[in-house]
């Protein structure tokens, strides 16, 4: 017997959060407005029919529209025109909180700016489980969706959130997740600590803990599953500027090679390793 109950709900849009795994997940709230809304909304239908069928809530006729990315502007004015009827509609992503790396963008603006209620059924957000079993700091998060695929583009999104004061989260694929530690080492360094969290709230859960060049190390030749969430705890405010930085990189180059001064650097001041490379480079252009 399903825990949902059918409520009066006023005529408006509904975000609900579902299940990024575990279908008991779900809130009774969210249950209560999917069985009681006059118009449901999914971004995958059959993904939404089958939690819902999970939980014995049957759609009774009611329309169900499939609402995404790829065809936002055919079916928003359709939602558009429930709302004006003065029905309740109820939108749901595949899974986790809509709006949060998955559609809604769009739909929650077009219906605000149309002057119809907005509100949220919160819940399930692969975002907020991983910093809860991150064991990185919550007081300050920032999070940064997916990066880009290629190398140059992906490490100059990273240098760009390099001042951030705060947790940094990212979305991944299983498949890029060892390019983008590469990168990560790189921008930020061998010993920012981060974390991998995949398939949270699912049966194979898994989180890996350590600097980033120990998870590099951890995950070698690992094929990876799932969904991935990578986390990056934010960096330690630099107490060496450029100049400071000049005088180790002299010292180191002249002694070693240009690779080895730089990496020596970069270990005694914590920067990026392409911004102690730069110095490097231009010490040395100066030198001739």
């Amino acid at each position: 017997m399903t825990a949902a109950k059918r409520v009066n709900l006023a005529s408006g849009l509904y975000f609900i959060a579902t299940p990024i795994g575990t279908a008991r997940d779900i809130t009774l709230r969210a249950l209560d407005i999917l069985t009681s809304a006059d118009v449901l909304a999914a971004e995958d239908t059959r993904t939404l029919r089958r939690l819902m069928d999970i939980h014995g809530i049957a759609l009774e006729g009611r329309p169900m529209v499939a609402y995404h990315d790829h065809n936002g502007a055919s079916a928003r004015p359709r939602l558009l025109k429930a709302l004006a009827e003065g029905k309740s509609v109820a939108y749901a992503s595949e899974a986790g909180t809509p709006l949060v790396a998955d559609p809604g963008y769009q739909l929650g603006r077009s219906v605000t700016e149309e002057g119809f209620m907005v509100t949220a059924a919160p819940g399930p957000s692969a975002v907020l489980a991983a910093l809860s079993v991150s064991g990185l700091a919550t007081d300050a998060f920032f999070f940064a969706g997916f990066a880009p695929t290629s190398k140059g583009q992906r490490q100059s999104f990273l240098r760009g959130l390099a001042e951030v004061p705060g947790t940094l989260v990212f979305y991944e694929s299983p498949k890029r997740v060892h390019k983008m530690l590469g990168d990560l080492v790189e921008v930020y360094g061998e010993e920012r600590k981060a974390v991998i969290a995949r398939e949270l709230t699912k049966k194979f859960e898994e989180v890996r803990r350590g600097s980033l060049a120990a998870l590099v190390e951890e995950l070698d030749g690992v094929t990876l599953k799932g969904e991935v969430v990578v986390l990056v705890a934010r960096g330690e405010a630099s107490t060496f500027d450029e100049k400071d930085t000049d005088i180790l990189l002299k010292e180191a180059m002249a002694s070693g090679s240009l690779k080895d001064a730089v990496a020596q650097v970069v270990a005694t001041t914590g920067q990026p390793r392409r911004q102690v490379y730069q110095a490097a480079l231009r010490l040395e252009k100066e030198g001739k």
